[in-house]
């Protein structure tokens, strides 16, 4: 595998560091969230949460919506997109 990016790097760590579940569908929905969620991490990083520009509000947007997702992955009552 060639060299990753450190963003990349922390997806794919997060990926192989996920919890496994009960079965295979598990094992991969749960590490699929947990590198939804490193990347929303890298985006807009979890301590941000009152952007102050039109990009700001973008990114909070788009770091939601992994959220969103990785919570539908992991089987928590989440609003769908």
């Amino acid at each position: 595998m060639t060299d990753l990016s450190p963003a990349a790097q922390a997806v794919m760590d997060a990926f192989l560091k996920a919890p496994m579940g009960q079965s295979h569908v598990d094992d991969d929905l749960i590490a699929i969230a947990a590198a939804l969620r490193a990347a929303a991490d890298i985006v807009v990083p979890p301590f941000i949460n009152r952007p102050s520009t039109r990009t700001g509000f973008v990114k909070l947007n788009i770091r939601n919506r992994l959220q969103s997702l990785a919570d539908q992955l992991e089987g928590r009552d989440a609003t769908t997109l």
